[in-house]
């Protein structure tokens, strides 16, 4: 895909997953999740040429007009909508498939302070909520789906819903997953007194 095909995938993202755009104009011009993507996409192409300092300058500009802070190293797919993104991050090495959704205050980021992939791979059509963490060199399956506020630190698998803190699948294939909670340690919490 050429580099106008890809923006016009993503004005079409943001024009058919948010009910309150009002066509093209209304998202080129009031929308700073396209925009963080549309200055991503050149800053990232100025980052894989090796030109140093310049694309985390610019990267740093992006984030202070839209509030939302995309690594120039990061990997994002055609079609990604990022919905009201003030306080978004999306880390170095994380990897955003086609047609994803982020919302408000989400983090792709990592948890430890190697060189190597530290972030997550979120696949095809994920949807990430409002407040949501992923954490780590994770993979959230195609069409899965992290619920607002979740913290997730394992994989998850496609066509998953996941919540809570840690998060756990809750659905899978849009059926009801029944969680059996595990059994509690027998040992005698009082046996140190002893």
């Amino acid at each position: 895909m050429n580099v106008f095909s890809t923006i016009r995938a993503d004005l079409r993202a943001a024009i058919e997953r948010d009910p309150a755009a009002r066509g093209a104009l209304d998202v080129v011009l009031s929308y700073p999740g396209f925009h963080a993507l549309l200055a991503h996409r050149a800053i990232h192409a100025l980052y894989r040429t090796g030109l140093p300092l310049v694309p985390r300058l610019l990267s740093n500009w992006s984030r202070f007009l839209t509030g939302i802070e995309i690594h120039p190293a990061a990997r994002i797919g055609n079609g990604v909508f990022i919905d009201h993104g003030m306080g978004v991050v999306i880390g170095e090495t994380s990897e955003v498939g086609d047609g994803c959704t982020i919302y408000q205050g989400v983090t792709l980021g990592g948890r430890s302070l190697s060189r190597g992939k530290r972030h997550p791979t979120l696949g095809r059509g994920v949807v990430v909520g409002v407040g949501a963490c992923v954490l780590g060199a994770i993979t959230i399956g195609d069409g899965a789906r992290v619920g607002g506020g979740s913290v997730v630190v394992k994989d998850v698998p496609p066509n998953a819903t996941v919540v809570g803190v840690p998060a756990r699948v809750v659905m899978q294939d849009g059926k009801p997953v029944s969680q059996v909670e595990p059994e509690p340690e027998t040992a005698d919490v009082w046996s140190w007194v002893i």
